[in-house]
């Protein structure tokens, strides 16, 4: 496909497109690196690639590791703290699309330049907003989802332009593990920076500067052009069987096809739209974990009897600092689990990717359920069990991202990987830390007002997504009926 030079954007980011696995040692122009060593080169792009990914989710969640202060200082409501995080999202899912088009067609070095200088800007501006301009602060949230989008959306794609399938695996496990590394940073830098600070504006000044580095990372050191798969490197078997050298493409796989047919083909594909619906479960549950997780757990302890209620300048951010290292370390553990379990399994089973992501679902559901149960009576026993329903919950997104890259043909990756963020979130965490504080609202509505009424009302909307959880690995292990077919296909 053509790529317009002039957009910088195309390396960097292709962070939700599960392209196949590129032939080993692209020849690409760099600026810094030279192109005699592709190996030393695909590193780096890698390494830089995620120090954006990292950026990108500390991001994410700045805004739950300071919950409490930000709702105290507009006077909100939960059901208008929990629109922050729906209205970035529905931004983020909203533009996913329209990247995933300009990223299958341009160039995608630039796409990413401009996402990350966009986002950290305003990110930045965000950090000056008065308590008189709740609308303002609710759209710079949606606009940083709208930058986020652009990464996520095409960073993925040049690692699997990279690496063939037996690497790519373990580069994307790397690439992951900064999915939950940068969403407990999120919380752990905003704790951290509000408390030192007695500012929680400070919070949000902070990763512009990383954002800035990153950009001059990405200009340096990510070639202009990565080139992008063919015929001959077509998504590869769960066997890690790759086509063979001199197989020539042919024409009707070469032929560009309009929107509309890439996604009339991707909705006929039976595994790519079940394991999807099962992304979406998991985007729902920990959509509303991110959001609502610390400020459940204070109501918990405030009930015990362990802290008092929030009403000094600066609450306390110790939940943040906890759950922020449980979502690093349990993300860490659990996507390299999930990444071995994959490819130890596959050799016995072809279909082990999809029933590894539904017994994960279903083992951290009943842990959730569980957490929430001994939540007013045991704290710790309540960290616990939030701990091993996130590391299941964590094995999946590498393994996820693997299913797609193989039952999807590569040319329609982009538009694929934008489509299930379009779904995912749509239907996911676009709206569930909404959807968990009306719940929440509406419950404390019913009841005179107290603090254990107010811990309750949090508790009972949290079951939600341990049910959600359980609609999750049922739809993954709908996907393991098709996923040998529509495996066979995508390499046809």
């Amino acid at each position: 496909e053509h790529e317009d030079t002039s957009l910088l954007l195309q390396p960097l980011f292709e962070g939700q497109n599960y392209g196949a696995a590129a032939a080993g040692g692209t020849q690409c122009p760099s600026v810094a690196v030279s192109r005699n060593n592709p190996a030393k080169r695909d590193c780096l792009v890698v390494a830089v690639l995620c120090f954006g990914n990292l950026i990108n989710f500390i991001d994410w969640f700045i805004v739950p590791g300071i919950l409490l202060d930000i709702q105290k200082y507009f006077g909100l409501s939960d059901g208008k703290t929990g629109l922050l995080q729906t209205v970035f999202t529905l931004c983020y899912m909203l533009a996913a699309p329209i990247f995933g088009y300009l990223g299958d067609r341009y160039n995608r070095k630039i796409i990413l330049g401009a996402g990350i200088f966009f986002w950290s800007g305003v990110t930045l501006g965000s950090s000056f907003v008065t308590e008189s301009h709740y609308r303002i602060f609710v759209l710079s949230r949606g606009l940083v989802g709208i930058g986020s989008a652009s990464y996520s959306t095409i960073a993925p794609t040049i690692i699997a332009d990279l690496f063939e399938e037996g690497k790519r695996t373990t580069v994307l496990s790397i690439f992951y593990i900064f999915i939950p590394v940068g969403s407990g940073c999120g919380y752990m830098l905003a704790a951290g920076m509000a408390k030192s600070t007695g500012d929680w504006h400070w919070a949000f000044r902070v990763t512009p500067c990383m954002g800035g580095l990153a950009l001059l990372l990405l200009i340096l050191l990510v070639p202009h052009k990565i080139q992008r798969k063919t015929a001959a490197h077509r998504a590869l078997s769960i066997s890690g069987m790759i086509g063979r050298a001199d197989e020539k493409p042919d024409e009707h796989r070469t032929t560009k096809t309009t929107w509309c047919q890439d996604v009339g083909s991707l909705v006929k594909n039976c595994s790519f739209v079940c394991s999807s619906l099962g992304l979406t479960a998991m985007a729902f549950v920990t959509g509303a974990l991110g959001m609502w997780m610390p400020l459940f757990l204070h109501r918990a302890q405030v009930v015990q009897g362990l802290v008092p209620p929030c009403l000094q300048d600066s609450c306390n951010s110790s939940n943040s600092l906890i759950f922020g290292g449980i979502t690093i370390g349990t993300g860490i553990l659990g996507i390299i689990a999930g990444a071995e379990a994959a490819r130890r399994l596959r050799k016995i089973n072809n279909k082990a990717d999809p029933l590894i992501c539904a017994t994960s679902m279903f083992i951290s559901a009943l842990c959730l359920y569980i957490a929430l149960m001994v939540a007013q009576t045991n704290i710790l026993s309540t960290f616990i069990f939030i701990a091993f329903g996130e590391l299941f919950l964590s094995v999946n997104w590498a393994v996820v991202t693997d299913i797609l890259l193989y039952v999807v043909t590569p040319r329609r990756q982009s538009t694929a990987i934008a489509l299930q963020i379009l779904v995912s979130h749509l239907l996911g965490d676009a709206g569930s830390p909404y959807l968990i504080g009306l719940i929440s609202n509406a419950l404390q509505a019913r009841n005179i007002p107290s603090v254990q009424w107010s811990f309750r009302s949090m508790q009972y909307s949290f079951v939600t997504c341990a049910f959600v959880g359980v609609f999750g690995g049922g739809f993954f292990l709908l996907t393991s009926f098709y996923v040998e077919e529509d495996r066979k296909e995508a390499q046809r």
